[in-house]
């Protein structure tokens, strides 16, 4: 099918265009051009980075989006390595803080906070119990394990309820999982998204200790990845404010149009989250079965919440800035001072259905709220910020939630697999596909070198038996 256009458009010819400049866009545009292929990334917004983006508010530097390296993303400490970019601790001295149900503060030292010795134990145990199903789960291929069916077919939520009597461990062990990462309620949700989440990160207890989970932050911000990377392809591969509208396909190539700007490919990567694949009009349109896997796909709601403070009133008091509670409107907080900063700032996290509450809010009682809830861990300074930012990734048109897309009960096994493979000359990619790393920039990279060594092994086969197009 051919489109009539009444446009005046540049045309262009490339080996392959790249739909989205966030981390796997940048990356996968990277690794083709060393393998000497010709590219063209059209993003829609105004910057590249996609779900990365460091800004100065009210003049202090914050990192609205993702910001912490984590030891085991090596492909990210690689990236950090390869651009020059340097990275420095989280602030983690001193000791941490725990509020109870009943509004009890406790501060602790180590991963397990001070509840009675019953539910410390139980904790304990459900977190062994919950390493070892990971152990035994390929985040590569979650429905791949012998009892994938069955671990997709209940609620993360009902899990727990089956496995501890132990309300407080249930609450504190769904928080790891449903409020700090797939930021979704845990009813929401499968016990195989659970164990992938938590596989991809390397265990479970990797997701408990945030000494590990947030490790070190990138100096000047981690945008700074995606920046670098399109400075480099330079501004006649990376075209900003180019919203993709459709995709016309065959099995010979693929030509993307924009408003002003029409791009004929052998190969086209869809580097976006998967809800927004439906902003594009694929013509001809894709398999049903892949429109089918993109409605059961979906990104959570979370705020991310800055606020800066004239000093790091919290350490004088012998905190690390690290505290969390599912019993509080921000669910988790740690010291986000910048490098070099005098002054000191907390971020924290508001998901799921207490973001919805929060958000039916008019703004002032909305920060007020919020404020309130820091204020539980760190005492009546935290009511006071100099600075105090909102992260609202739901209101992005181009990214619609955070942080990245996951399946509802019974769409990893029905789905899964299929979104890895390639439509015609068409390969869709992002965090949110990632097996290591997923919904980090890790994972973003390494779904980037993945399609781009794939495209060029396919060209590289085409060569050897003469298929491949002039």
């Amino acid at each position: 099918m051919t489109l009539r256009r009444n446009r005046t458009m540049e045309q262009l010819h490339r080996d392959v265009v790249v739909i989205g400049a966030g981390a796997t866009g940048l990356t996968a545009a990277t690794e083709l051009r060393r393998r000497g292929h010709d590219v063209i990334v059209l993003e829609a917004r105004d910057r590249v980075g996609g779900r990365l983006w460091t800004d100065t508010i009210d003049g202090q530097l914050l990192e609205i989006g993702g910001q912490w390296v984590s030891p085991d993303q090596d492909a990210l400490l690689e990236t950090l390595a390869e651009l020059g970019l340097e990275t420095y601790s989280r602030y983690r001295d001193g000791e941490s803080v725990y509020v109870t149900k009943d509004g009890e503060v406790r501060r602790f030292s180590g991963d397990i906070f001070p509840a009675g010795p019953e539910t410390e134990a139980e904790l304990t145990r459900l977190i062994a119990l919950l390493d070892g199903l990971v152990a035994e789960v390929d985040p590569a291929a979650p429905w791949a394990h012998p009892r994938a069916r069955e671990f997709d077919h209940v609620s993360f939520r009902t899990w727990l309820e089956q496995q501890s009597d132990d309300e407080e461990a249930r609450d504190n062990i769904a928080l790891f999982i449903a409020d700090a990462m797939l930021t979704k309620p845990a009813h929401a949700f499968s016990l195989l998204q659970a164990l992938l989440m938590a596989a991809s990160a390397g265990s479970f207890s990797n997701l408990v200790d945030a000494d590990f989970i947030l490790d070190k932050r990138v100096v000047g911000g981690l945008q700074q990845v995606p920046l670098r990377l399109a400075e480099a392809l330079g501004p006649d591969v990376v075209r900003l404010g180019k919203r993709v509208e459709t995709v016309e396909w065959t099995a010979a190539g693929a030509t993307v149009t924009t408003p002003d700007v029409t791009v004929a490919a052998r190969h086209v990567v869809v580097a976006v989250p998967p809800n927004l694949y439906s902003r594009i009009d694929f013509f001809p349109a894709l398999p049903r079965l892949r429109q089918q896997a993109q409605q059961h796909q979906s990104l959570g709601l979370v705020i991310k919440v800055h606020a800066t403070y004239e000093r790091p009133f919290w350490r004088e008091a012998g905190l690390s800035g690290t505290a969390f509670s599912p019993y509080q409107l921000v669910h988790e907080a740690y010291d986000n001072t910048n490098f070099g900063d005098e002054r000191g700032t907390l971020v924290g996290f508001v998901s799921d259905e207490k973001a919805d509450g929060v958000f039916a809010l008019p703004a002032e009682e909305r920060r007020a709220r919020i404020l309130q809830s820091l204020a539980a861990y760190y005492g009546p300074d935290a009511l006071t910020p100099v600075v105090y930012y909102e992260s609202d990734w739901a209101a992005e048109e181009w990214t619609q939630g955070a942080y990245a897309a996951s399946f509802d009960l019974g769409g990893l096994t029905r789905y899964g697999a299929l979104a890895l493979e390639p439509v015609g000359p068409i390969r869709f990619g992002s965090s949110d596909l990632a097996a290591h790393g997923y919904q980090h920039v890790d994972g973003a990279i390494r779904v980037g070198r993945r399609i781009a060594a794939e495209i060029a092994d396919a060209d590289a086969a085409a060569e050897q038996t003469g298929s491949r197009a002039a």
